[in-house]
């Protein structure tokens, strides 16, 4: 917090004076970091089908934490303290609803699609760090790397997907 005031030309009593705890800081930072949605994004009420909707949400998201370096860090830090607003999850369950499936349903979809992306994301973020650093200096890779980090999220928003499809269709 004092770091941060410094930066900002505060004193860091001003900054408490908003915000008791680094905690609660951070969650206001999550909750701007997961409400922004990239450029000329429609949002999903003009797509017909759920899956579309549930891929469209999903995809906001990825870039929305993209945009910020540490950003999938800090809505993960953030959620696991229980801090922030519900509303990603809320995104991502009313998207899955669409297709028909009840709250119970929708809600844990979305926590599993969250989780998700939060780890993809991180990942995308940790190794773009890292190679900026010159730490993977020599090309190393991981077994998770991807040629393309967007392909790759894309597919596994089809697997969650395509298994929500699925358990649909043995209903």
């Amino acid at each position: 917090m004092r770091r941060l005031a410094a930066a900002l030309d505060v004193q860091p009593s001003a900054l408490y004076w908003h915000f008791p705890n680094k905690q609660t800081l951070l969650a206001e930072l999550a909750d701007r970091i997961v409400a922004a949605r990239p450029a000329g994004w429609a949002g999903t009420d003009g797509l017909d089908d759920w899956r579309d909707a549930v891929r469209a949400e999903a995809a906001a998201l990825r870039d929305a934490l993209l945009a910020y370096r540490d950003g999938a860090e800090v809505v993960s830090s953030t959620l696991a303290l229980g801090l922030g607003s519900p509303e990603t999850v809320d995104r991502l369950a009313r998207a899955v609803a669409r297709g028909g499936f009840d709250a119970e349903t929708s809600r844990r979809s979305a926590t599993a699609l969250l989780h998700f992306v939060l780890g993809h994301v991180s990942h995308e973020q940790q190794r773009l760090q890292y190679d900026s650093l010159g730490v993977l200096a020599g090309g190393e890779s991981s077994p998770l790397d991807e040629d393309d980090p967007a392909a790759a999220f894309a597919f596994g928003v089809d697997l969650l997907v395509g298994g929500l499809e699925l358990s649909r269709s043995r209903r």
